[in-house]
């Protein structure tokens, strides 16, 4: 075969091949035809789920909305949460701070579902940090759904973690 012919041959096959697989069609796993936007939905909700597995960085104003509104409950604690809470109390130039962070997120991704994951960048909410008297990075502050917060000062590993979970936040 000529080289001619050849290329007139893959010209003539690939927008034949390229209509076929451009159908906006996927075969799911139970064999039922989903369009595109099937698919693309699916993915969204994944990227979702897994976003809800990060750490999410709290505001003031956030921190009052979902964990506790110290300015409507300024002498006792009442707790805006549905599941229990971790936050982490740090600071970006802070060393310690970054040796938990990674634990902090595996934290979260482990127990995504039943408990929420929380950072505070005491520089950027200094209310908060000084309403809570955060003097020393990292703070981690333990929530439990129902009690008083449990808080420890200073870097943690994950053995700790684990145990602090077990004890304040999903008592078996």
């Amino acid at each position: 075969m000529s080289k001619s012919s050849t290329l007139l041959s893959l010209l003539f096959l690939l927008p034949m091949t390229l209509s076929i697989s451009c159908t906006g069609k996927t075969t799911h796993p139970d064999g039922q035809k989903r369009s595109n936007a099937y698919a693309q939905e699916q993915t969204a909700t994944k990227k979702k789920e897994k976003k809800n597995m990060e750490v999410k960085e709290l505001t003031t104003q956030e921190f009052k909305e979902k964990v506790m509104n110290y300015d409507v409950h300024p002498k006792e604690w009442v707790f805006e949460g549905d599941k229990p809470v971790i936050i982490d109390f740090y600071a970006t130039w802070c060393g310690p701070c970054k040796a938990t962070a990674p634990i902090v997120a595996d934290i979260a991704k482990t127990y995504a579902g039943k408990i929420d994951v929380y950072k505070v960048d005491v520089d950027q909410q200094q209310e908060l940090a000084a309403t809570f008297g955060i003097r020393s990075i990292p703070t981690i502050f333990f929530i439990p759904k129902q009690g008083n917060p449990q808080v420890q000062v200073g870097a943690m590993n994950r053995a700790q973690f684990d145990e602090a979970i077990k004890e304040i936040l999903l008592p078996e």
